[in-house]
C-alpha cells in the first residue's frame, strides 16, 4: 500500500472514529439526534481537513529540514492557531444546526476549555505524524545503509578474486617449470579453486565446510610446489562445520601467510589452522604461521598485503562490533592470525 493511501485510510477512519465516540458518550448522557449525528460528523470533518492542512504546511514548508527547536516552536504556535479555529468552527457548527446555547458555550471558561481540548487532539496527531516521518525516515536510512554496505562488499569481492586467481596462477606456472608430471593434477585444482572463486563471488556468507574444502585444495596445490619446505596442520572442531563465514576469507589468510610467510623463507615453514568454539558460542579461526611483521597491522611495511585490509573491511560491513581481527608475532618465529566470527552467524539446522 502506498503511503498516500494509507494516510488517507488513517486520517478517515481516525476521524470518524472521534465522532462517533463522542456521539456515543452525548446518547448516554441525553440521547442521540439526527442533529447531533450531523454536528460531530461536520466537526470531525472539519479536523480532518484542518489536520491535511497542517501536513500540507509541514510539507510545502519543509519543516523537517529545520532545527528541532524551530520545528517544535512552529508545531507549538500552529497547533494554537487551530486550536483556535477549531473553537471558532464548533460554535458556527453548532449555530448551523441549531444547538448553539449562547448563554453557556460563549462562556471564556467554556471556551478555554473547549480550545484545550482541541489542543490536545491536535497535539495527539502531530505527535503520531511526527513518529512515523521519523520512524519511516529511520527505516529509510538503514535500508540506505544496508545497500551502502552492500556496494562496498561487491567491491572487495571483486578485489580479491583477481588477486586469488593471480597468485593461483602463480603457482601453477612455477608447477609446470619445476615439476611438469605434477602439473596436471594442479591444474585440476587450480580449476576447482576458480569454480568455487567464480560462484561465491556473489555470496554474503557461506557454510564453513565450503571455505575449509578450497583451503585445502590450495594448500594442496601449493604443497606440490614447495614440497617438503611446506608443512600443514588442521585441527577443526566439527561444531565449526555448523556455522557460516564470509566466502575467500579464511583463504585470503592462508594466501597471505604463504606469499609473506613460506615463500620468504629459505627453509620454508609450518602453517597450521585451528578453528574452535569459544565458551560464548562464537567460531575462532586462528592461522599460525611461520614468518615475522615488520609492524603492526595495516601499516605500509606490515607484511600482511592487500587481501587483510580487505578482510577486516568485510567484517567490520558483515557483523559490525561483533566480529574482530587480530594479526601479530606470536614469537621469534611465527605469526598468528585470529578471527573471531559472532554466535549470530550460526546456521540454524
Amino acid at each position: 500500500m502506498d503511503r498516500s493511501r494509507l494516510y488517507w485510510i488513517l486520517q478517515i477512519l481516525g476521524w470518524s472514529c472521534f465522532a462517533v465516540i463522542n456521539l456515543f458518550f452525548v446518547s448516554l448522557i441525553r440521547g442521540i439526534t439526527s442533529v447531533q449525528i450531523g454536528a460531530y460528523l461536520s466537526l470531525g470533518a472539519f479536523y480532518l481537513v484542518s489536520t491535511h492542512y497542517f501536513r500540507h504546511i509541514i510539507i510545502t514548508k519543509k519543516w523537517f529540514d529545520f532545527s528541532f527547536s524551530k520545528l517544535m516552536s512552529n508545531a507549538l504556535v500552529f497547533l494554537l492557531a487551530l486550536s483556535f479555529a477549531n473553537v471558532i468552527a464548533t460554535i458556527l457548527i453548532n449555530w448551523i444546526f441549531g444547538i448553539l446555547r449562547v448563554h453557556e458555550d460563549l462562556k471564556p471558561i467554556v471556551l478555554l476549555v473547549n480550545m484545550f481540548i482541541s489542543f490536545l487532539y491536535y497535539m495527539l496527531w502531530t505527535m503520531m505524524y511526527f513518529l512515523y516521518h521519523f520512524l519511516e525516515n529511520y527505516n529509510t536510512t538503514l535500508k540506505y545503509q544496508a545497500k551502502i554496505n552492500e556496494i562496498k562488499l561487491n567491491q572487495l569481492r571483486s578485489q580479491l578474486n583477481p588477486h586469488f586467481i593471480f597468485n593461483a596462477l602463480n603457482s601453477v606456472r612455477a608447477l609446470v617449470d619445476e615439476n611438469p608430471p605434477k602439473s596436471k593434477e594442479a591444474i585440476t585444482q587450480l580449476s576447482n579453486i576458480l569454480r568455487y572463486s567464480l560462484i561465491m563471488d556473489k555470496k554474503r556468507i557461506i557454510d564453513f565446510g565450503d571455505e575449509i574444502k578450497i583451503v585445502r585444495d590450495y594448500l594442496d596445490l601449493e604443497t606440490i610446489r614447495f614440497e617438503e619446505r611446506l608443512k600443514v596442520n588442521f585441527d577443526i572442531e566439527e561444531e565449526a562445520y555448523h556455522y557460516k563465514i564470509p566466502p575467500m576469507m579464511l583463504q585470503t589468510i592462508v594466501e597471505n601467510a604463504i606469499k609473506h610467510g613460506i615463500s620468504n623463507r629459505m627453509k620454508g615453514g609450518l602453517i597450521e589452522i585451528k578453528c574452535s568454539i569459544g565458551l560464548a558460542g562464537d567460531l575462532y579461526l586462528l592461522v599460525k604461521n611461520s614468518g615475522q611483521l615488520k609492524g603492526g597491522v595495516g601499516r605500509k611495511n606490515d607484511g600482511s598485503g592487500h587481501g587483510i585490509s580487505n578482510t577486516m573491511q568485510r567484517l567490520r560491513l558483515i557483523y559490525g562490533s561483533k566480529a574482530s581481527f587480530k594479526m601479530k608475532n606470536l614469537d621469534a618465529e611465527f605469526v598468528l592470525t585470529e578471527i573471531k566470527i559472532p554466535k549470530q552467524s550460526i546456521k540454524l539446522d
